[in-house]
């Protein structure tokens, strides 16, 4: 025997199995929260692009339309109101270049140029070469591209959507532009890193001329050109180097008219004033706008400092007016206003966002429409659920004033970054309403939300440590939490230092002062902070109850303190196995969340003051937890990227999904339908559609491996998309009905048809009922009218109108008598339809949907004994696939009754209803060894228990 025969085969039905299993396995998707739009994203460093449209009869002026990228998206905008037109989907790799022509908006994707109308895409050139693009633009009826490393352009033709020419360029130059000179035929400039600029024609691929690098700028060997320009005047174009300095160049003459520097970055944006007056406007990479005179030899009219917080990408006149568009990477678009030529530009009006990402939001109100944003640009904003246009940012004073004297960027006069907030509604109209607390400062600031500015009162801890001279001032330590009282009236703030003071919010009078007191024995040893002095222990959470009767505070040692409200004095303290970093209050069920340093959320209860819930799980810190409106979620968002939804009564884990880039904030909205998120990486809000709100959703614990990641939602929602994403799931969110019953038991049990006992009994006693329901006396004929005004018979009175009587008529209706008689009835039609061999489902379905009466009429009418067979046989065959035994019994019932003269006196039926007669047995021994056998079972658990 070789050693190949002692093997044993392979297990292949194990195998077989295991395969099934692991095909089956479903992946776990994100049932609770589905993406659904973007806020507060209006652009990024790539250049905008500006569009004018004149109609005919217009009578103010022409549109304006502003094409602006959002990363892997575009957004097109209104120029007159700023509001948002259309937004593109998203693409599979950043935006590069954006061109618009006519109604098509034309971007450059990775290796891709794809067209779009209306937000919709129509075509897409594909770059054989596979190699990433640059830059596009529009040449009459061709689309002109450049590589990423600059050393092709490719020419395609937009109308037949085919790559026509593609011109290689020389290893020392490096093309990073291209302009089409006014009034060239098949010529364009492209200028390259290297500061050189060559003149192509792209219809016999050569090159017509090669500007020596010395003509175009002073210091050849510095820097690269950044921007091209065409000018109001013919051959003449505008010229930006990486070095800061600015040409003014004629290109038909090969020489230099005109030569600017301006300091602070490079060159980035050129832009030539259309209205006749000889300005040129520059900007530069750290956010500086210049007015250039041409008239005097460029001579500096205006210079606008810190214009935008970062890079300007893109800066264009609008045709015809003085009206100047500047865009950065500060996620804003600005439009000044210059109201003479020699006047400094006035910002007119614009659009912006946060341009750094927000760490912090709060839902602000309670009708779930504004959100509170913080971010490290040092600004607090208000940003709209519901329209674009009524986001703001809240007034730190009148900081571009002074930092126009100073000649300083207007962001280093911002307050330090927000670290807490705390907001409440209820004096909205009557004072300052929200309260922050900032990077290391020891006071604590009101904002006002009505009046979108900085509030009247800073809460200092400088003033409260004041002393009479009895003892020395206390330590001062940094603003940690903050927190405004439901009613509105008072405001509290913690510091590093654990001091704790509540204020009001109308006066900004201090009227509390709350002590902690000495670190509990047991937690000194733990956090070995033996020998720290009592004030020195930080609070790093601040909550009040919705009456005002309780103050909580929660330290970095692991102690959470109740106060009394009005006597401040402490009442209760709970110590948990690890750090409070922070915590949050629902007010409406006593329930507080506290985010703990061992990568677990506690939950306690303010009534009974312990923990009645513990949420582990996380793979990384704990950032930030929200609670739902009606206190049954508790959704958090961690280290990990994960954003985890936890269901309170039963401590499980209903909902979590991965994110590409991790959540550091969320807020639930208090109407109960979108989740909003910030992330690490971008400066937009993410709101996350609530499916439960809208339909059905069943929930499951969630295994962790299973978790996928989920895209960030885009500027364009799921209406302008076209699908509805916030269906639910047929595979995982229908509910499951443990206590439905199938139509057919298993096995040997028999089933019965369900419908009420009464419709059988009715059935059976059919004749008893109506004999009791007769009516004792016949109904009395009406009065009768006048002799000359004949009546019809009935209840109400009704004239009767005499027609001529018609022998056609009458015959036909004879016709009809006849065919009437002679129709089949749907009763029959199902029994005679059905097979004679199946379990007539289609018959019993229609006989038990008819009444009692109607069906007394149809075993009537079973007159021939076809018909009569056929019922047996119909009967015979329903009781052996065990189903509807009740209706069989009852109809064999009134069957027997009625047909058992005809049944006896005819031989051809005996037979059929032998067959019947042993079926009938068998199936009713069946049952009542069934029933025996149950109440046998019932009978022994009723006298064992």
């Amino acid at each position: 025997m070789s050693i190949e025969e002692e093997l044993p085969a392979p297990p292949r039905k194990r195998q077989r199995q295991q395969a099934q299993k692991e095909h089956n396995k479903v992946k776990y998707e994100p049932r609770l929260f589905a993406p659904f739009r973007a806020l507060g994203l209006i652009t990024n460093h790539v250049p905008f692009v500006l569009q004018t449209r004149s109609h005919k009869g217009a009578t103010d002026g022409p549109r304006i339309h502003i094409l602006t990228c959002l990363g892997k998206s575009w957004a097109l905008w209104d120029g007159a109101k700023m509001d948002l037109l259309f937004a593109g989907p998203e693409v599979e790799d950043q935006i590069s270049s954006m061109v618009m022509d006519g109604d098509a908006v034309w971007i450059a994707s990775g290796p891709n140029v794809i067209k779009y109308i209306r937000g919709k895409e129509v075509s897409r050139l594909i770059n054989s070469l596979g190699s990433t693009l640059s830059f596009i633009t529009i040449f009459g009826s061709r689309l002109l591209a450049l590589t990423e490393d600059g050393s092709k352009m490719l020419c395609w033709d937009t109308v037949e959507e085919v790559l026509g020419k593609t011109i290689e360029f020389d290893n020392d130059f490096t093309a990073t532009r291209i302009l089409h000179p006014a009034t060239y035929l098949n010529k364009v400039l492209v200028s390259s890193s290297q500061g050189a600029m060559q003149l192509w024609n792209i219809h016999s691929k050569t090159r017509v001329h090669k500007f020596a690098v010395s003509s175009l700028m002073s210091f050849p060997e510095s820097s690269a050109i950044m921007s091209l320009t065409q000018s109001s005047a013919i051959d003449v174009v505008g010229i930006g180097f990486a070095s800061g300095e600015i040409s003014v160049y004629d290109v038909r003459t090969d020489e230099r008219l005109m030569r600017m520097f301006m300091e602070g970055g490079s060159i980035v944006a050129l832009g030539f004033r259309s209205d006749g007056q000889p300005i040129m406007a520059s900007a530069s990479s750290l956010g500086h706008i210049a007015i250039w005179d041409l008239n005097e030899g460029g001579r500096l009219l205006h210079l606008v400092r810190g214009a935008h917080d970062g890079a300007i990408s893109a800066l264009e006149w609008v045709p015809g007016q003085p009206v100047l568009i500047t865009s950065g990477g500060d996620n804003s678009v600005k439009q000044w206003l210059f109201d003479s030529p020699t006047a400094a530009p006035r910002l007119l009006k614009f659009r912006s966002g946060h341009h750094a990402p927000p760490h912090l939001i709060r839902y602000c109100g309670d009708d779930g429409k504004q959100l509170l944003t913080a971010s490290r640009d040092r600004s607090l904003r208000c940003t709209s659920v519901v329209r674009d246009s009524r986001s703001f940012e809240l007034s730190q004073g009148s900081l571009t004033k002074k930092a126009t004297s100073l000649s300083i960027p207007v962001a280093n006069l911002k307050f330090p970054p927000i670290t807490a907030i705390s907001h409440s509604s209820a004096r909205t109209k009557d004072w300052d309403d929200i309260l922050t607390a900032h990077t290391d400062e020891t006071f604590a600031r009101t904002w006002t939300m009505q009046n979108k500015k900085l509030g009247k009162h800073t809460f200092s801890f400088s003033d409260a440590a004041m002393t009479k001279g009895k003892d020395r001032s206390s330590p001062l330590g940094s603003t940690k939490s903050v927190c405004v009282t439901a009613c509105g009236n008072f405001g509290l703030a913690g510091s590093s230092t654990g001091a704790i003071h509540m204020w009001n919010m109308q006066s900004g009078i201090r009227r509390r002062t709350f002590r902690l007191g000495p670190c509990p024995s047991d937690v000194a040893g733990r956090f070995q902070t033996v020998g720290r002095e009592t004030k020195e222990r930080s609070v790093t959470g601040l909550v009040t109850d919705p009456l005002n009767t309780v103050v909580i505070a929660s330290t970095l040692d692991g102690t959470i303190n109740f106060f009394d409200f009005h006597t401040a004095t402490l009442e209760h303290t709970i110590v948990i196995p690890s750090a409070a970093v922070s915590m949050t209050l629902q007010r409406d069920s006593g329930l507080l969340a506290i985010v703990c340093d061992d990568m677990v959320v506690r939950l306690v209860d303010i009534e009974t003051k312990s923990v009645v819930r513990e949420f582990w799980g996380f793979r990384g810190r704990v950032l930030d937890i929200t609670f739902s409106s009606d206190s049954r979620w508790l959704i958090a968002t961690s280290l990990d990227s994960i954003i985890r939804t936890f269901d309170i009564p039963t401590g499980r884990l209903i909902d979590a999904f991965r994110t590409s880039s991790v959540a550091t904030s969320l807020s639930f909205s208090p109407t109960n339908d979108f989740l909003a998120t910030s992330h690490v990486d971008s400066v937009g809000i993410y709101l996350w559609a609530n499916r439960a709100q809208y339909s059905e959703v069943a929930f499951q614990t969630v295994i962790e491996d299973d978790i996928t990641v989920v895209d960030l939602p885009s500027m364009q929602d799921v209406a302008e998309d076209g699908v509805n994403s916030l269906s639910p799931s047929e595979a995982q969110n229908a509910p499951i009905d443990v206590f439905s019953t199938p139509s057919k038991l298993d096995g040997d049990l028999i089933t019965l048809t369900l419908l009420p006992r009464s419709k059988w009994q009715t059935l059976l006693n059919l004749e008893v009922i109506q004999q009791r329901n007769k009516p004792k006396e016949p109904p009395k004929a009406p009065e009768r009218a006048p002799f000359f005004l004949p009546t019809l018979p009935g209840v109400e009175t009704r004239f009767a109108v005499e027609g001529k009587k018609d022998d056609t008529v009458q015959k036909s209706s004879r016709r009809l008598e006849q065919g009437t008689q002679e129709a089949e009835s749907v009763f029959s039609q199902r029994l005679f339809g059905d097979d004679s061999n199946g379990d007539y489902e289609d018959f019993f379905s229609f006989a038990k949907s008819l009444s009692a009466a109607a069906l007394d009429l149809e075993l009537r009418s079973l007159g021939t004994l076809d018909s009569l067979r056929t019922f047996i046989n119909a009967l015979r065959q329903r009781l052996l696939s065990h189903q509807d035994f009740e209706a069989v019994q009852t109809f064999l019932n009134i069957f027997l009754r009625m047909h058992a003269d005809i049944i006896i006196s005819n031989s051809e039926l005996h037979e059929d209803v032998e067959k019947l007669m042993i079926v009938q047995r068998s199936e009713s021994q069946r049952l009542l060894e069934l029933v025996a056998s149950s109440l046998g079972a019932l009978g022994f658990v009723r006298d064992t228990l």
